[in-house]
């Protein structure tokens, strides 16, 4: 690989990791962006669930299984799910693979663990998980769940909505997050 190469590898690379993924199709339309509530997100997002189901703390996290910044929310989250419910709601916002896995996701008999098999095979440089059998259904659930992403108005993935769990206002970012920032956001309490 000759050394311009590298450097353009090197530069994509850096890019890459200091922002979220701002890959939305161009074709997506724009105009005026409807209103973003939890009560909007919880009536028409299809996602699945990872976290307590005895809270109602319900974090909505619109994520691209193609995505690094998912993945490293993914990871962070993790440490938090015993104070909230974490709904991640597959969008195919980068490149048809992800809609496809995105599906795969949400068919899947277990989504968590078949999310943690993804995320290592992408470590792994191995692509992800493959879609395989008839995912029509799922297919359709992630293009409504992209389009409304598209209609909230969102430009990056991750993007988490969700309630504080201290004030109640509304909380909504654009962009991955470590574990600590995550906590802060939501009104959680950091693990030790």
């Amino acid at each position: 690989m000759t050394s311009s190469r590298l450097l353009m590898a090197a530069l994509a690379a850096c890019t890459l990791a200091l922002a979220a993924c701002k890959d939305t199709p161009a074709d997506a339309a724009k105009g005026p962006a409807t209103p973003v509530s939890v009560a909007a997100v919880s009536a028409e997002a299809k996602g699945f669930t990872v976290g307590s189901e005895m809270t109602v703390r319900r974090v909505f996290v619109f994520f691209d299984p193609q995505c690094p910044h998912c993945a490293q929310l993914w990871q962070a989250a993790k440490p938090l799910k015993s104070q909230a419910r974490f709904i991640w709601i597959p969008v195919g916002v980068m490149n048809e693979a992800s809609t496809a896995q995105g599906a795969a996701l949400l068919a899947a008999p277990d989504p968590a663990t078949a999310m943690d098999a993804h995320e290592a095979s992408l470590s792994a440089k191995q692509g992800g998980i493959t879609a395989v059998g008839d995912l029509q259904a799922q297919r359709a659930v992630v293009a409504a769940n992209t389009q409304l992403f598209n209609r909230f108005g969102f430009s990056s993935i991750p993007t988490i909505v969700a309630n504080h769990a201290q004030s109640g206002a509304l909380v909504s970012h654009e962009g991955g997050l470590s574990t600590g920032a995550l906590a802060a956001l939501l009104g959680l309490q950091p693990p030790n």
